[in-house]
Formats: structure tokens, sequence, C-alpha cells
């Protein structure tokens, strides 16, 4: 194990360690107060229970621990997160539950973990541009949940639930000065009553920052430059104590300057400088323009003991990548060969979800729903080289349209055998239609480097979800459960592959199986909750893309199957009124079963897998071997230290440390450029502010030990490039930012 996790785990044991002691003597004091958890509410299964209730191995992040650790996006929070990873591209950013998701490289794949804001489908990450801003929570569900959430969950869910309108007026402000970063961060709300049935609330965000990679070639630019603009507006309407209805309306700008991948050298292992050299081309300057409307309108009608719930959402996205690569070489010059793409995209979807919940406290609890959504989905891929050693100049293009329309019906029933003893079964059916084109030309050069081909094709599946949950309330301070449940996740067409034909153009649907079995404990009179989970999940069909320098080409299709067992565990503690402590860890083993036909692989030597022989790829097989972007050990734990100082003011911490073992994050696994090693980082909030909060002011520190790390890497090979070279997308190093706010 690496050193940065034998860090981490070190100090996750002493921590408890000297926690429990801690414990124990404070128990022998029977004049100390009780101090106990504040209740975590969330609404998994469409209810709002406690998160000790819910029989899903689960994570939630309060909207202000994410405000007080400063995450901004779904890379800094999975950090927080184990088993949930993301992989860092240029592209579409993928996110990783228990070993899968679907890769960045097909920008037209659904995602295998959904992201639902207040309760709107968003299967592709530009539909939200700005998540993580003004919430009450983020609930990261683990395993397939396909019967409750049903659309495209065959990994996971994460639903993220904003902050909505207060019963009082109320304002904050926030403003962010990151000395690293060289920029600003300024946000901030107001909300309250309008009138006896209505109430609001405005949140706005602005932010303005410098990247960490020096750009040589334009001037020691830093980058990638970020400028967002973020707004949402909320509407509630109570007219009666039976009815209510919530409009959200959320604006998202996005644009990113310069690029975020850096040379590397294939002989060694990863070591990425910040520098680049990069200046732009014929497709205009490198980076990304995106905006975005989620709109979602919510209802509640009690109707006797019954409540009947309506989900409207309306989802609208345009955006355009421009990516270039770093022209350097690994000994520092600079190749003449220049290779580029660009990804203009349009996306919209409208959806409609019903969902009747019975009452609870019966023998028998049940919610009954249907739900239906469409969309149109158009991506333009350019794609230029300028390569001197084939005397080529020339820009290619490739047209994708996509509709699609899906709808669905399902169910959840729970019968209670006794007050202690349950059983919940669900069950979900899908209908999914999707129609699509592929149209590729020459737009200038003298031939086409890349086959120009068409290729159509339709999809109509249909497809079933169960689930089934056995829960027993073992003690009245713990519960324990077992589930077993199946997921899925439709087919679909190859959206932006040069070549593309109506036999390469389609793949398969990918369907989920898991086994889980959990325990969730409250202890110490609430001052303690230990929860864990240990799991098996395997898929059939993986739905798979993989870059193969060898041919300088994405490969899109299925493997066949693979599997993914282990273990989870959190902790919360509150010692004393001062200090508490949360952990949390897990450890997992994801393979491939079965995976015919793949790409080979930079450990397989030529004998077993020839990457210039047709035949020898076919019979290629890489069962046994581990899934990229997947570390087998993540986990983190905070410590809170709390404490007052003088003329009525307190001093609060937060000390954070995150960590994974290594994981591959090359699609053709090099156990030198594509992998990176085990990590920790550390992260650090002081902060100062009055007993009731009116002000504060913080200091922040990311990443303190200034850990360099990868998200993703390949190769750029020859002839595309006169020097075959690895190329590495580099993460933040160690930021410092300066934090101040007040409320009104």
């Amino acid at each position: 194990m690496k050193t940065g996790i034998s860090v981490l785990s070190l100090a996750i044991a002493l921590s408890t360690i000297s926690g429990i002691a801690a414990a124990q003597d404070a128990s022998n004091q029977d004049e100390q107060e009780t101090r106990k958890l504040a209740t975590v509410t969330v609404t998994a299964q469409k209810r709002e229970e406690s998160l000790q209730d819910v029989p899903i191995s689960m994570e939630v992040m309060s909207g202000d621990k994410l405000d007080d650790l400063q995450v901004n996006d779904f890379q800094d929070m999975t950090r927080y997160v184990p088993n949930v990873a993301v992989q860092l591209t240029a592209g579409n950013n993928v996110v990783y539950i228990r070993g899968f998701g679907s890769p960045a490289a097909n920008f037209s794949f659904d995602q295998a973990v959904s992201l639902y804001v207040d309760g709107v489908y968003a299967g592709k990450s530009r539909q939200t541009q700005g998540p993580f801003f003004d919430l009450e929570r983020v609930e990261v569900l683990r395993g397939p949940q396909g019967a409750l959430f049903g659309k495209n969950t065959a990994a996971g869910a994460v639903s993220i639930v904003s902050a909505g309108p207060t019963d009082t007026f109320e304002g904050a402000v926030k403003g962010i000065y990151n000395f690293d970063l060289e920029g600003f961060e300024v946000s901030g709300h107001v909300s309250g009553p309008i009138s006896e049935t209505l109430s609001g609330r405005l949140a706005v965000k602005r932010l303005d920052q410098d990247g960490w990679i020096r750009n040589i070639g334009k001037g020691g630019q830093k980058e990638p430059q970020v400028e967002q603009t973020l707004a949402r507006a909320t509407l509630l309407y109570e007219p009666t104590s039976d009815f209510d209805y919530t409009l959200k309306a959320e604006f998202g700008d996005n644009r990113r300057t310069g690029g975020m991948n850096v040379t590397g050298r294939l002989d060694v292992p990863q070591d990425p400088e910040l520098t680049r050299y990069v200046t732009d081309s014929v497709v205009g300057e490198e980076g990304t323009e995106a905006t975005s409307w989620l709109v979602s309108g919510t209802g509640n009608w009690d109707i006797g003991e019954y409540t009947l719930t309506s989900v409207t959402g309306y989802s609208w996205f345009r955006a355009d990548i421009n990516n270039y690569f770093d022209q350097q070489a690994p000994d520092g010059t600079i190749v003449a060969n220049s290779v580029y793409n660009s990804y203009p995209e349009h996306f919209r979807q409208v959806s409609q979800e019903l969902r009747l919940l019975s009452p609870t406290g019966r023998k028998f609890e049940y919610i009954v729903g249907a739900y239906y959504d469409s969309a149109r989905y158009n991506l333009t891929q350019l794609g230029g080289f300028n390569i001197s050693a084939l005397n080529y100049d020339g820009l290619s293009r490739s047209d994708f349209s996509q509709f699609s329309k899906s709808y669905s019906i399902f169910g959840q029933g729970t019968y209670h055998f006794s007050d202690t003893l349950r059983t919940i079964g669900s069950l979900r059916y899908t209908n999914t239609e999707k129609r699509a084109g592929f149209d590729g030309e020459l737009i200038y050069g003298p031939y086409a480097l890349r086959p120009l081909t068409q290729a159509n094709g339709e999809i109509s599946e249909d497809g079933v979800d169960p689930s089934i949950t056995l829960q027993w309330d073992a003690h009245p301070t713990s519960m324990v459960y077992f589930t077993y449940g199946k997921g899925s996740k439709s087919g679909g067409f190859v959206g932006n592959t040069y070549g593309t034909v109506d036999s390469t153009f389609t793949y398969d649907p990918e369907e989920s199986e898991s086994f889980e079995a959990g325990i969730k404990s409250t202890l110490l009179d609430g001052a303690l909750v230990l929860n864990g989970a240990v799991y098996e999940t395997s898929f059939k069909d993986l739905q798979t893309s993989v870059y193969d320098p060898n041919l300088s080409t994405y490969i899109t299709g299925n493997a066949a199957s693979a599997k993914s067992t282990g273990v989870e565990a959190s902790l919360a503690w509150v010692l004393s009124d001062n200090f508490s402590i949360t952990a949390s860890a897990a450890y997992q083993d994801a393979k491939y079963e079965d995976y015919p036909g793949a790409a080979c692989l930079a450990s397989q030597p030529i004998i077993e897998c020839d990457p210039a022989d047709p035949a020898s790829v076919a019979q290629n097989n890489i069962a046994g071997k581990p899934l990229p972007y997947i570390s087998d050990f993540s986990g983190n734990i905070q410590f809170n230290y709390t404490r007052d100082l003088w003329d009525d003011l307190i001093f609060d911490s937060v000390l954070a440390v995150t960590g994974r073992s290594e994981y591959y994050d090359s699609d053709n696994q090099s156990p030198l450029y594509g992998l990176q090693e085990g990590f920790s980082k550390v992260d650090l909030r002081l902060q100062i502010a009055p007993h009731d909060e009116r002000w504060h002011v913080a200091l922040v520190g990311k990443n303190l030990t200034d850990k360099i790390t990868t998200g993703s890497a390949f190769r750029l090979p020859t002839p595309i490039t006169s020097v075959s070279r690895a190329i590495m997308y580099v993460e933040p190093p160690r930021t410092i930012a300066l934090e101040a706010g007040f409320r009104f």
C-alpha cells in the first residue's frame, strides 16, 4: 500500500482509538450532558426519512459542509465519498460508483450513475453547470437504484436538493479570494415570504479564477481560466395546508479558457509538470463555453391520508468544447505537429413524473408512479490534424443527432411483519425508444485521414428492474438489512467516432445485479453513528469506450461482464462540546470477468496480444484485469474542533484528510504513464465568527501537501505527432483562499 494511503489509514485508526478512550472517560462522568448528532433527513425512497432508517449504502453531504470545504463540483466532492470517483477529461467528466460508470470518450452515452437535481433527471454532465451552490444536501446512493429512480441508475444515483424558501426573511453574502488561482468567488441569497401564500428564494454566484498550469505558448498564461455565472430562483406556493407547489429555475454559464493536459514521458511513472505549449487553431480558442437552463416544478397534494406528487422538468444546454494537446516533447522542445478537435453540442429534455404515496404507520405502505421523458441531442465533431510527416493539413467533421423517449411505471411496497421486521419490494417497467443518424465529411485537406461514413439506427427496448429488501430493527439503536436489486441502462449509438457505419453504430443495453447487506447503528445516546455494508455488484454487457493508441481511435461497444465486491463503512462521533470526528472508508475489488475482443493493454506482451494483428486482438480477453479509474481503497477523515474565544467569538476548525490507493487512469492500463500512485490530500478550514453567526472570516487551504495528481492519461501516437508521448490531465495543486461573509 502506498505511503499516502498508509498515512490516511493510520490517522483513521489512531483517531478512532483515541476517540474510544475519550468516550469511555466521558461516560464515567455522570454530570456530563449527553451530546447528540443531528438527524440527517433524506428522500432516497421518495419519502422524508432519517438516514439511519434507509436500507441503502449512501453518503450525505449537507450544503453547509460543502460550503465549509469549498466544494464546487463532483470531482471535489467525491474525495469525501468513498467508492465514488470522477474521471477528469477535457470533454465529459464521468462519475463512477463501486467501479462502474460510462466512459467519457463516447459523448452520447447515458450515464450509468445518474444525476437528479430537485427530482429532475440529468444524464449529461452539462445539463447543470453549477449544481454545488446554495444547496440543502447531496445524497449519493451506491448500487443499482432502478426501481425508484429508474432512469439509467445501473451503478448508482446522485440526488441534489437545492435550498428552498424560508418562513422568515433572511439573506447572506459571501466572498472568497483564492491566492493561488488569483481569482474571486462571490455568492449570496435572499429568502422569505412574499405574501401569505407565496415565498421565494433567489441565489446567485459569480466565479472568476485563473488556473494552475502555465501555457508558454501564450506568454505564460495560467490555465484553465474559469468564469462561472450561476443563478437559481425558487417560488413556493402554499394556498392551503394540503397543497404546495415549488417552481425552480436555474441558469448556468460556464466558460473555461485553456486546457488541463500536459506532456509526460512514456517510459517512466507519472510525474507531470505544470507547464504546456499550446496555440489556437482554426477551430478557435481552446476551452469550453456552456450555457444551461434547468427548470423544475414540484407539486404535493394531500388527498385524505394519501399524497399525490408531480415533478415536471425542462432541461436545455448548448456547449462548445475545443480541445488541444500539449505540443511540448518530453525534453521540452516544441512539436511542430498539432492535433485538435471541437465538440459543439445542443440538448433539450422534458420530463414528467407522478407518484402516489400511501399513509405511513400501516401494515402495508406503498408508492406507485409513472414517468415519461423525451430528449433531442445534437453533436458536431471537428477533428483537425497538421502532420508534417504525412504532408497533411486537414479538417474533418461528423454530425450526430438523436431523438429519444422513454416511459416507465413503478411501485414499491413495504410489508411490516412486526414492529421490528419488514420487507420492501420494488419493481419498475421501462420502455425506451431511440433513433439516431451519423454523417461524416471532409471540410478541407488533400484526403481524409479518418474514414468519412454515414450510419443510421433505431432502438426499441423493454426492461424490468426489481429489488427486494429485508429490514430488521435488531435493537432500538441498530438496524440491519439485506437487499437484492437489478438495474439497467438502455443501449445507444456511437456519437463521435470517425468511420462509424451501421454495423458498428449501435451498442447493446447493459444490466447490473447487486447483493448488499448492511448495518446502521446509533450509539452512546445519539453521540455515535456507525454504518457499514458489504456488497457484490455484477454487470452484463457493460458499455465501454476505450482509446486505442495503436489505431488512434475510440472503440465503443459492450464488454461481456465485470464484477465488483467490497465493503463500506462510515462513522460520526461527537466526543465533546468542542470536538467531533467523521470518517468513511471503502475497499473494493473490481475486475472484468470476461471481455473478449478487448483492445491490447500496455502490460500485455506481443505474444499475448499483437495490436498490429486484427486476429490477435479479436482473440484477446482481459478477464481478471482491473477496471480503469478505480482504486481498491478510498477514504477520508474529518476532525472538527470548536471553542469559545473572547467578546462572544467562536473559533471553528475543520481538518480533512482524503485519499485513494493507486489506480489506472489510461484506457490501456499502462503501468507507467497510465498509473496514478496512491495519495493523501489534506484540507483545512480555520474560522472565526460570533455566536449568532451574523458574520464570519475563514482561511481555507485545499491539498495543503501540494500533491500533484492526474485524472486521466493516454498515449498520443505517431504519426499524428512526430514525438509519441503521454498526455495527462492534471488536477488542482495546493490552493489557499480567504473567505468572508455575513448574514442578515
